[in-house]
């Protein structure tokens, strides 16, 4: 079993080492093509005035005008007022935008759930756990997609900006923590998780996509243990393989023991890691606390230099923030691997297995004239 789990971990370095090194919005790996409008791309809370702003973008690389495949699923914003976040860790500060307590004891307190139609419209809305509702503004939407990578630039997303009056908050809130899902109307499951950006779309973070916060810290635990083990034997037999482990993001680092969620408080200056605004360059502020690959990849993406820190379009000021959306035009279909797989797989494979049975058929006809021959003598 052991030697079966090696080969697996193997193969999926070489696999995860290429795909995280990605954004949010190639997360989750394996996402299936009836789920791509559902895919969860960025998680954005900021204060604006006496609002709060939330903003939830879904589908990646988005070009092709409605109608989508949006109505088999149901987008949910989630927040836990309850749970105690100090501020005295400079460390989890900077990294998380401070330190939960008890992350097993995270669950929502507030909950808004979207639901849309094939053409982006408002399907169903429901708001649990906050004041003054009919107050909420909401907008849905195709806009140029706010993520400042070059990858990412001139393609649009699917948004749901929301304007919350802080009124509907309890007045002595201070402290949320928020986190995202993408579920499937049908059986209910959960497919796709954001919360803290640049963090479910590094390899190592993939099993957080179908588990609540909650859960998070046991589940990098369990993960931390299997590829601990798998990481000493490629240090003792393949050391080439235990630096490259090192570096696609694989491997579970000391400060990965915190659920996946979004810090906000309104002590400190709203700003990447406390909530996230628009204008964010959280490719360099995650680089600057350990998880490179965002940075390492705008630089590969493009030839431009320097690199591009602020959108490729101008955010507005005012709701729903994000700019117009690119024109629409025919969407770029999803790479197949299966020309590569006839060339390098299938075509050498029938080329080995003629040439095996052409040897077998020789060799079996060579035995057969040398036994005539003898029965001939």
């Amino acid at each position: 079993m052991q030697n079966v789990r090696i080969l697996s971990f193997v193969f999926a370095l070489f696999l995860f080492s290429f795909a995280s090194y990605a954004s949010d919005h190639a997360d989750p790996f394996e996402i299936g093509p009836d789920e791509q409008a559902a895919n969860l791309t960025g998680l954005f809370f900021f204060p604006d005035g006496d609002q709060m702003i939330a903003i939830l973008d879904v589908r990646r690389s988005l070009t092709a005008a409605p109608p989508y495949i949006l109505e088999p699923f149901e987008f949910s914003i989630n927040m836990d007022t309850h749970s105690k976040v100090t501020f005295d860790n400079a460390e989890d500060r900077a990294r998380y935008g401070g330190t939960i307590a008890n992350p097993e004891g995270i669950f929502p307190d507030i909950s808004i759930k979207i639901r849309l139609n094939n053409d982006v419209t408002v399907k169903e809305k429901t708001f649990k756990g906050l004041k003054n509702t009919e107050n909420i503004k909401l907008y849905t939407g195709v806009r140029d997609d706010p993520f400042i990578f070059p990858r990412f630039f001139n393609v649009n997303v699917i948004t749901m900006v929301l304007s919350i009056p802080k009124s509907s908050f309890s007045e002595a809130q201070q402290t949320w923590l928020l986190w995202a899902t993408s579920e499937r109307i049908e059986d209910g499951k959960q497919f796709d998780h954001v919360g803290r950006s640049n963090r479910t779309q590094l390899g190592r973070f993939e099993i957080l996509n179908t588990i609540p916060p909650n859960e998070h810290v046991a589940a990098i635990k369990k993960q931390a243990e299997s590829i601990d083990k798998i990481q000493k034997f490629l240090q003792a037999c393949l050391p080439p393989l235990a630096n490259l482990n090192q570096l696609s993001g694989l491997l579970v680092r000391h400060y990965d023991y915190v659920p996946d969620v979004m810090v906000y408080t309104n002590q400190i200056e709203p700003g990447f890691p406390n909530g996230r605004r628009l204008e964010d360059d959280v490719a360099l502020l995650t680089c600057n606390q350990g998880d490179c690959p965002l940075q390492e990849n705008a630089f590969i993406d493009t030839k431009q230099w320097p690199r591009a820190t602020v959108n490729d379009k101008p955010l507005l000021t005012t709701f729903p923030y994000l700019a117009e959306p690119w024109p629409a035009r025919p969407q770029t279909p999803v790479p197949s691997c299966m020309p590569y797989i006839l060339k390098y797989v299938v075509i050498p494979g029938v080329i080995v297995l003629a040439l095996v049975i052409g040897l077998i058929v020789w060799w079996r006809r060579k035995c057969s004239c040398h036994n005539h021959s003898r029965v001939e003598t």
